[in-house]
């Protein structure tokens, strides 16, 4: 029995388990949506709560233990900068789980983890996009109509 044995095995060994946490937590932070599969998103959310915890806290000292766990400078910097402010307001809950549905070639559950919030930065991105592109057109349409007039 596992008693006070917290964690997934993954079917891994320890360096192999630790490497592919540290991997998958990266991205998660890098990119803040992945699809993976339903244990191992579980495996990882805590983590990526953990890490998101620290980037709100923004020491020296936190900076260097996201940095020993997080496999590229550019994460750590994206966390400390964007995702400590964003997440600064609100306690815990950082991530979400969906589940997608089984994987066509060995039918594993897919699921995919996202930030919290992720969504709304996206569109609110494209949404300044398509009216940054509405003002464009509509600024060479006026100039455009003002040339032939002159």
């Amino acid at each position: 029995m596992r008693h006070k044995r917290s964690g997934y095995k993954l079917k891994r060994d320890v360096g192999a388990r630790n490497s592919l946490l540290k991997g998958l937590v990266t991205s998660v932070i890098e990119q803040e949506r992945i699809v993976t599969t339903v244990p191992k998103a579980k495996a990882i959310k805590p983590l990526v709560d953990k890490m998101i915890t620290l980037g709100k806290r923004d020491t020296l000292h936190a900076r260097r233990q996201a940095a020993a766990f997080l496999e590229t400078p550019a994460s750590v910097k994206k966390l400390f900068d964007k995702l400590g402010t964003r997440f600064g307001q609100r306690n815990g809950g950082y991530t979400r789980i969906v589940r997608l549905g089984n994987r066509k070639g060995d039918g594993a559950e897919q699921a995919m983890i996202e930030l919290v919030g992720s969504e709304l930065v996206k569109r609110a991105a494209e949404r300044a996009k398509r009216r940054e592109e509405k003002l464009n057109a509509i600024r060479q349409g006026t100039e455009e109509g003002e040339a032939p007039e002159e």
